[in-house]
């Protein structure tokens, strides 16, 4: 993930790896060593695959969220986000549409900055979101400060507009 609070891009390629461990049944430990989290393909015990993806997505624009905000010197005292996921009825089953739900509270953060910080998030810097396939829909609802807003349709970087 790339965030405007980290140093500039290296000149080649970023290479991030990890590992995934078959523990039995449909569970599994994935990441690196020594920090690894277990999910489980059958979503009984632990979040599924999609489950973890839906979460890889939320955390890397929040974090963009929280470091671009923290720069206004207004800083986010508290966020979640829900995250619902729609996917194609026969295989693959993949995602077709993402809606996520941004709960941010802080003193001082107001709504046009935090609506632009998450446009900036998946038009520029989260990178799991600009992994996911170009076709796949994604909008935003802002509640700040317990307020809710309408939901925004956010553009997702795409290799054509590099």
């Amino acid at each position: 993930m790339t965030s405007p609070t980290q140093p500039a891009a290296p000149a080649g390629p970023v290479i991030t790896k990890t590992e995934v461990t078959w523990r039995g049944e449909r569970l599994f430990d994935a990441g690196p060593s020594g920090r690894q989290h277990r999910i489980d393909a059958g979503a009984k015990e632990a979040p599924g695959p999609v489950e973890t993806l839906l979460g890889s997505i939320a955390t890397c624009s929040s974090v963009d969220i929280i470091d671009i905000i923290a720069k206004r010197k207004t800083p986010v005292e508290r966020l979640s986000v829900s995250v619902v996921g729609e996917r194609r009825p026969e295989y693959p089953r993949r995602l077709m549409k993402l809606h996520l739900e941004f709960r941010i509270e802080g003193a001082g953060i107001e709504r046009e900055h935090a609506e632009r910080v998450m446009q900036l998030s998946f038009e520029r810097y989260c990178s799991v979101a600009a992994s996911l396939a170009p076709d796949i829909e994604v909008d935003a609802t802002l509640v700040l400060n317990g307020e809710k807003f309408p939901s925004v349709k956010q553009k997702v970087w795409s290799p054509a507009d590099a």
